[in-house]
């Protein structure tokens, strides 16, 4: 199943490059370098830095994108995931993307995932992020994230954001349950000293839920924290 796992994602991209033949381009080749967050955190038990950043380069209709984020708290890596995928236009606003991610964890095994994601905005300008992982032993992931941007000042801005994640099955090895797992919360203030570069500063919160929670108490960890962030969104 492990060798299946791996082979899904290289099955995706010949399929999408073969799509993506058919497709129109533009003839003009693009690329971006840009980091989401780079903040600092302050938890309950400590303080953490955390990352999302993303690369990619192509034309309005596909790209290909490599993407990282992930936590480190009092110098040891608490969780991170790196993800490939390729990327196409399939409505105004709208991208779908295929590929595959790995994630890395201290006290965990790797885990490999086969993904499909649609990307864009909905109606009131918020801005959707619906992956779904396929991976090992029929294992399954949900991930929604919504963020809005709202704009105080020329220079000033007010982002609120949510981020739901959920499993189709108990993995004792991840410490997680099936049905909803994981609720991420923020809310940040960021001032754009230029287009590319802002500083912000804000709150994010994060609550375990359903038997992950059970399964974090029982191990003598902490279901939900809220604390003080401060970080850079920038893009190159």
């Amino acid at each position: 199943m492990k060798r299946l796992t791996l082979l899904i994602p290289v099955v995706l991209f010949m399929a999408t490059a073969a799509f993506a033949e058919d497709m129109p381009h533009s003839g003009r080749t693009l690329w971006m370098i840009s980091a989401e967050q780079l903040e600092w955190r302050d938890h309950d038990e400590g303080n953490a830095s955390a990352w999302d950043v993303d690369a990619w380069i192509g034309d309005d209709n596909a790209k290909i994108s490599l993407a990282s984020e992930g936590e480190r708290e009092e110098d040891e890596t608490e969780s991170a995931e790196t993800s490939l995928s390729m990327q196409y236009a399939i409505a105004p606003y709208w991208d779908i993307q295929l590929g595959w991610r790995r994630d890395w964890q201290p006290d965990a095994p790797n885990r490999d995932w086969a993904m499909l994601a649609f990307t864009g905005t909905a109606p009131y300008f918020i801005e959707t992020n619906v992956q779904f992982f396929l991976g090992g032993d029929t294992r399954t992931q949900l991930r929604v994230e919504l963020e809005k941007e709202l704009l105080l000042t020329q220079r000033l801005e007010l982002v609120p954001m949510i981020e739901l994640t959920a499993f189709g099955r108990r993995d004792d090895a991840q410490h997680v349950d099936h049905g909803l797992a994981k609720v991420e919360a923020g809310l940040r203030l960021h001032y754009s000293i230029r287009r590319q570069f802002a500083p912000y500063i804000g709150l994010h919160h994060e609550r375990l839920s359903g038997g992950t929670a059970t399964m974090a108490e029982a191990e003598g960890h902490d279901t939900r924290d809220t604390g003080f962030t401060a970080g850079l969104r920038l893009w190159y």
